[in-house]
């Protein structure tokens, strides 16, 4: 039977009893949720982070700024406030009725929830929470700002003769009366460390669903990496490989993508620190310093794996599978950094012939499914580094062992 190693085994934080239960064969796993409560796809994933040291609260900087309308449209007109307009609260979720109703609630002088930014370099803001807001009064005051089409005033509940109005149709006090409403925004300055900023924003619930921790690396970390990650995400192969049942909508998918790199850009091996996230975080500043040839070839590698996971593992590439369980189960982002790294680097001949061994290929990957610390690397704490090598490991034993067979 596969199995892993002696010296792979270590003393392991316990899996919660709530994850041990989803791992019995015929009961469902569990999934993230996208903004609507639908299943994204991809299975809840716990990474065991801790802070090993406490933050000094003088490194700390929030500053409560209280900008007019007026004075946050002329930051977006000078980019110097950042609106990521690919972010999941980016313009266009909301109905044109929901954006209409934020118009009223600003002339009706009710107070909009707090916003929340981040300062860079250059005296840049990056919004973090509250860019659908910030979004739709930009579209309804001066769309030409985030290249959007204007606004027209519908559904509204209380000051329905306005209804069908755009900005310019509105009476010059109503129009003074939008610019001069002052939005609070909370602001963590500059000199805040990233590992900071990153744990306040994560746990900021404003009333909403929280930010997931890609959502906030993508607000906070602009660049190439963006753009990059999305247009990896958005590759038919990817697709195809994680049979069309990634949801984009919570960044799921550029997670996935960016935690290839991540340890495509670093071999597992090296990976040596309890900050899984802060792992990922340096892998998107990597990424943004890359020059098109090198991202050409990471693009390359992945476009490879996503094609030899698909003809290797078919509809279960990136899925856990259990014996005498049948139903497909969500991605899981553990198995999909393990499988995808393992196959970036596999020549097209070793690739077919783990296609043509594929059925020995499942029966070992079965047996590493009952092994216990295993399941408990893909499953509970999966940004511990016992865990990260042991997976790794596991994986690429079998497919040497497939391909010496």
């Amino acid at each position: 039977m596969t199995g892993i190693d002696d010296a792979e085994r270590r003393p392991q934080s316990p899996m919660p009893e709530s994850l041990f239960a989803l791992e019995e064969p015929g009961t469902q796993l569990l999934v993230e949720l996208d903004d609507g409560g639908k299943s994204s796809g991809v299975e809840t994933e716990d990474i065991g982070e801790r802070i090993d040291s406490p933050f000094d609260p003088d490194q700390i900087e929030v500053q409560t700024r209280n900008p007019t309308v007026a004075l946050l449209l002329n930051r977006i007109r000078r980019d110097t406030i950042d609106l990521a307009p690919d972010f999941q609260r980016r313009a266009g979720i909301w109905t044109a009725k929901a954006q209409s109703r934020l118009i009223e609630s600003l002339l009706l002088r009710i107070t909009l929830p707090t916003l929340y930014a981040a300062e860079g370099d250059d005296d840049t803001w990056a919004i973090v929470d509250g860019v659908q807001r910030l979004s739709t009064i930009a579209r309804f005051v001066a769309p030409e700002a985030i290249n959007a089409d204007p606004l027209r005033l519908t559904g509204l509940e209380y000051l329905t003769e306005f209804n069908g109005c755009t900005f310019s149709d509105l009476p010059g006090r109503l129009q003074t009366r939008i610019e001069e409403t002052e939005l609070v925004v909370l602001l963590i300055r500059r000199g805040t460390p990233e590992e900071v900023k990153f744990n306040i924003f994560a746990r900021i619930n404003t009333g909403g669903r929280p930010l997931t921790r890609q959502e906030l690396r993508h607000a906070l970390i602009p660049g190439r990496a963006r753009s990059f990650l999305y247009e990896l995400a958005n590759t038919e192969p990817f697709r195809r490989a994680t049979s069309y049942s990634v949801s984009p909508e919570r960044m799921s998918d550029r997670e996935m993508c960016l935690r290839f790199m991540a340890f495509s850009l670093n071999p597992p091996e090296s990976y040596a620190s309890q900050d899984f996230d802060g792992y990922l975080r340096a892998a998107m500043h990597t990424i943004n310093t890359l020059p098109g040839n090198q991202l050409d070839y990471y693009e390359d590698h992945f476009l490879h794996a996503m094609e030899a996971a698909e003809r290797i593992f078919g509809e279960h590439a990136f899925r856990k599978r259990f014996r005498g369980y049948s139903r497909r189960s969500p991605v899981n982002k553990a198995l999909f950094e393990i499988e995808s790294v393992n196959l970036a680097h596999r020549d097209p001949e070793e690739v077919n012939l783990l296609v043509s061994r594929r059925l020995l290929v499942e029966d070992k990957f079965m047996e590493l499914m009952d092994n216990p610390d295993f399941v408990n690397a893909v499953s509970a704490g999966t940004g511990d580094v016992g865990k990260v090598k042991l997976r790794f490991r596991a994986m690429d034993r079998i497919f040497r062992e497939v391909l010496d067979a």
